[in-house]
């Protein structure tokens, strides 16, 4: 097992893990997972994308980490509590990220700053981005250490000290440059081709015969896809039994009975997902959704012609326009905020104008003004470019039955 006491050296993994990701075409970012006294446990990259597709827009360094820690407690590997462990990341954690690590408990060491999407876009450790009541935590979990030098990489140390088996706690000034360039390298091109395919004309998956790819990838995944359809961008009751079905499985598998179901254009129900909480404290109904379908469009894609790629996104088309729906809405919890993220790392840019109710969801957790406002704090990418705004679905109908 290899080991560092030194912030610069375990930034310099990082840095590495971010350059692979550059190398296999995804954004470049890196991350490392340390114990207690220094010894490496995991080190992952940005999987974002994979052979020139979406292979998950949550696949994050950090969101992996997080993840690969409890899937190997659920093996019965002897790992240490979060609170013990500390993530160094070569970018500051996005929305998603931040809150799966807050959700989880692990500390966090940062390098380069994301001026857009990072929980820390201002640089000022205040963490005014975040919920109310998140904000101690991540003052006491986030670590900004200094970076040596004279140029504009340079700065000064913020936010939580150091862990104590740090001996070495400041980041050469080649380094952090590094980690900024790498990730500055490939985030427009990433951007754009998560945003590729806008302008195809898309085709209603319901008109498919049944045996047909498209369908049954989508009944692979989800037995009830495509039974259910309401009006494009307005679920009524009807997707109440579905909802309820999964917020079921949901508190049986450990979550608070929430559900996720996404719709495509034409107002087919794809896929509708509980949480998979008991293999993972990250792994809400939102983040599944969203992960299985990234996944079903990648499966049918990877390998293909390109003829082939274009026909399946025209019916299995971005979901920014679809509709997500929650069985419950959003609150200031860390699991929401990832929540939050995941979705705005969904859509990785603005939603199209003739969608503006993208998310939406049944039962409120908080009241709309509050929820409104901490949306409008979160970092640029997501107050200004995407714009997230959930919403109470309209459908009267639909509320009184998940009351």
């Amino acid at each position: 097992m290899n080991k560092t006491i030194d912030i610069q050296a375990a930034v310099a993994i990082a840095a590495a893990e971010a350059m692979a990701a550059k190398t296999q075409g995804t954004f470049g970012v890196g991350g490392v997972l340390l114990d207690g006294a220094g010894n490496v446990l995991q080190s992952m990259h940005n999987n974002v994308v994979r052979q020139g597709l979406v292979f998950d827009p949550t696949a994050h360094g950090e969101r992996q980490l997080v993840d690969w820690y409890f899937a190997e407690r659920a093996k019965g590997t002897p790992l240490p509590p979060p609170g013990e462990l500390t993530i160094v990341t070569s970018l500051d954690p996005c929305c998603m990220c931040t809150g799966a690590i807050l959700a989880a408990g692990f500390n966090v060491v940062v390098a380069a700053p994301d001026v857009k999407a990072g929980i820390n876009y201002d640089g000022a450790a205040s963490f005014t981005a975040l919920p109310v009541p998140l904000r101690a935590q991540a003052g006491r979990s986030f670590c900004y250490p200094a970076v040596r030098g004279a140029t504009e990489y340079a700065r000064a140390p913020s936010g939580a000290a150091p862990r104590s088996f740090f001996i070495g706690k400041s980041i050469h000034e080649a380094t952090q440059a590094l980690c900024s360039l790498v990730f500055e390298a490939t985030s427009a091109q990433v951007m754009q081709l998560l945003n590729a395919g806008d302008d195809v004309q898309l085709r209603d998956p319901a008109t498919l015969p049944s045996e047909h790819a498209v369908v049954r990838a989508l009944r692979r995944r989800y037995p009830d896809a495509l039974t259910y359809r309401c009006d494009p961008h307005a679920p009524d009751a009807g997707l109440a039994p579905f909802l309820q079905a999964a917020m079921e499985q949901d508190a049986r598998d450990g979550g608070q009975g929430d559900a996720a179901a996404l719709l495509d254009a034409f107002g087919n129900l794809l896929l509708c997902m509980p949480g998979q909480l008991a293999r993972s404290l990250i792994r809400t109904p939102f983040m599944e959704c969203t992960r299985q379908y990234a996944q079903l469009r990648y499966e049918l894609m990877a390998g293909a012609e390109p003829a082939l790629q274009e026909d399946i996104k025209r019916y299995l088309g971005h979901p920014k326009h679809g509709t997500f729906v929650l069985a419950m809405g959003p609150d200031d919890s860390a699991a929401s905020f990832m929540t939050l993220g995941a979705y705005g790392s969904t859509m990785e840019g603005a939603l199209p104008e003739n969608n503006p109710a993208q998310f939406q969801y049944v039962r409120p957790a908080m009241a709309e003004d509050a929820l409104l406002a901490l949306c409008d704090a979160m970092p640029p990418l997501y107050r200004k470019l995407i714009r997230i705004r959930p919403r109470q679905v309209a459908d009267r109908a639909l509320i009184d039955a998940l009351a």
